[in-house]
């Protein structure tokens, strides 16, 4: 059973870094796209940013220039580093991945951004 496994959320300062993860477990099949997605308290979940296995990446305007996705291929690990963090980057951070033609979803990874 194909299950996605997130790590690296947690408490960190405006202006700080964090890197999330997004592991592949029970497949042997590489992950073709990594997205990550996010849902601050009260609000909808939005996506934030797409990595294809062939290289392209896309961002939603607010973390353009400030986050950088990417895929280990040898880890089977999709990763978010995120730079000068802001306080409403405050949010649960959900990686997504499509593996032989299927998405699937981690649990969410909490992530708090303090002034």
């Amino acid at each position: 059973q194909v299950q996605l496994v997130e790590s690296g959320g947690g408490l960190v300062q405006a202006g700080g870094s964090l890197r999330l993860s997004c592991a592949a477990t029970g497949t042997s099949f590489s992950m073709n796209i990594v997205a990550w997605y996010r849902q601050a308290q009260g609000l909808q979940r939005e996506w934030i940013a797409t990595r294809l296995i062939a290289g392209a990446s896309n961002y939603e305007d607010s973390v353009k220039g400030r986050f950088t996705v990417s895929i280990d291929n040898a880890q089977n690990t999709g990763y978010l580093q995120m730079n000068n963090l802001k306080l409403e980057d405050t949010a649960v951070y959900y990686c997504k991945a499509v593996i032989r033609g299927r998405d699937y979803w981690g649990r969410g990874i909490q992530v708090t951004v303090s002034s």
